[in-house]
């Protein structure tokens, strides 16, 4: 959309800037509950309660976003917030969306690392990570009944299980073949469940969206540089093996590949970083996801205390403290700097393609793909917060790491079961399930040490 095009339909809908800010700031410190939660939020405020956007316009531009790698729902409150008034506008609705979750995640990783081992926090951590396993199996559930439409969609989440789990083949990998699958399914007269397309003009009562050289030749010029520029002035100044350097080329390529939502990608986080890496254990980043559970904003936020616990851990020659934060704020922007460069960059040209049938079925098969990638975690997540060791198979191409049965934690094997029941059975919020198990875990550490 060129600039003029953009103005013109902000001077339409009456809308101030300053008012709109008002409520994009409202929308962030009520972002809890992870894209489902969040997206309703902004449909509610947008749509439903102040009619700024046409609820045409509103699916069009989720559709768009569902397309791109990172969090949807922060990208969609870019995309709006674009539409509305141009790109100060998006990076005002897209960069508060992020600032309050940002904000609290980093108090609460300086209270893990200077309280963490106390019996009140150690107590408080336990429960939390016990409760992310029903957390992350709800995520398995949800997303499960709304991609596996087929059996060849089954097929697909089944295979790209057994390919993370038992072969350990890299996340990106599989989502790329998914891809091809989807993609060759639809054209063999196959399809695997395609998603639909929408047709027509989505915009409602908006303006027109084409795809502009100079334009898309402007935001590359601007975003790129701010993106990719500290991680080459790292490269030179700090060297390739600083870990800040790593920590930003990583989350760099993350950035990229954050297909399907944030729990898809945090397995392959998880992997790298705990196991390759070695920026943190396993108990620390389950605890880093419970913490970013429970503020607002993206989930994908856990990131940032990945990025913390590695600068804390290797703060070469900085104070650990300082250089956590510093690795920690850096990982957020390498994370969320091309989440603006998809949004203003990309919509003129995948609007274009939006009526691709091919396309669709590529995108089907991710999704499908998503669901095995999400139980990968879940299962990974099972075996390092309910037992405390675990052992390796290898044999037949597999690779594999069993639990040991007699290291079973009875605790937080009690926390994830009774967690699992209010979350199942009686439906208990998400916030409460979390705070409850916190409760637990501090109550037994200090009954029973």
């Amino acid at each position: 959309m060129r600039s003029a095009d953009v103005h013109t339909d902000a001077t339409r809908h009456g809308v101030s800037l300053g008012t709109a800010t008002q409520v994009w700031a409202k929308i962030a410190a009520l972002s809890f509950g992870g894209p489902a939660g969040q997206i309703a939020i902004m449909h509610r405020e947008i749509v439903e309660d102040r009619s700024w956007v046409s609820e045409a316009r509103f699916l069009h531009a989720l559709n768009y976003c569902m397309l791109l790698p990172g969090p949807e729902a922060q990208q969609l409150a870019t995309y709006l917030g674009w539409l509305m008034h141009g790109t100060r506008g998006g990076l005002i609705a897209g960069g508060l969306f992020v600032l309050p979750g940002m904000l609290a995640l980093m108090a609460l990783s300086w209270v893990y690392v200077l309280f963490g081992s106390s019996g009140w926090a150690f107590g408080l951590f336990a429960g939390l990570q016990a409760a992310v396993l029903v957390v992350v199996a709800d995520a398995v559930i949800k997303v499960g009944r709304r991609a596996l439409k087929s059996r060849a969609a089954v097929a697909i989440a089944v295979a790209a299980f057994g390919a993370l789990f038992v072969f350990a083949v890299p996340f990106p990998v599989v989502i790329v073949i998914a891809a091809l699958v989807g993609f060759a399914a639809e054209h063999s007269g196959h399809p695997i469940s395609p998603l639909k397309a929408s047709g027509g003009d989505m915009l409602g009562d908006g303006g027109d969206v084409r795809p502009s050289w100079g334009r898309a030749g402007g935001v590359l010029a601007t975003w790129l540089p701010l993106w990719l520029g500290p991680v080459a002035v790292l490269w030179l100044l700090a060297g390739a093996d600083s870990v800040f350097t790593r920590l930003a080329v990583f989350f760099s390529e993350v950035a990229v590949v954050t297909f399907g939502g944030a729990y898809a990608v945090l397995a392959y986080v998880a992997q790298a970083a705990v196991q390759t890496q070695h920026w943190l254990t396993a108990p620390e980043m389950m605890t880093g996801l419970g913490l970013a559970e429970s503020t607002p904003g993206p989930l994908i936020m856990v990131v940032q205390h990945v990025g913390f616990l590695a600068g804390y851990h290797a703060p070469e020659g900085l104070p650990p403290l300082l250089a956590g934060t510093l690795a920690g704020l850096l990982v957020t922007w390498v994370t969320f700097a091309p989440c603006f460069l998809w949004v203003f960059l990309g919509a003129p040209y995948v609007e274009a393609l939006r009526g691709a049938t091919g396309l669709s079925a590529a995108l089907s098969a991710v999704t499908a793909a998503v669901v095995g990638v999400i139980a990968n975690l879940a299962v990974w997540f099972a075996e390092h917060s309910l037992f405390h060791a675990t052992t390796p198979w290898r044999g037949l191409g597999m690779a594999v790491d069993v639990p040991v049965l007699s290291s079973l934690d009875g605790f937080s094997a009690v926390i994830a079961v009774v967690s699992g029941v209010a979350l199942f059975r009686f439906r208990v919020g998400v916030m409460t399930l979390l705070a409850a198990s916190c409760v637990a875990g501090v109550v037994k550490q200090v009954l029973f040490g």
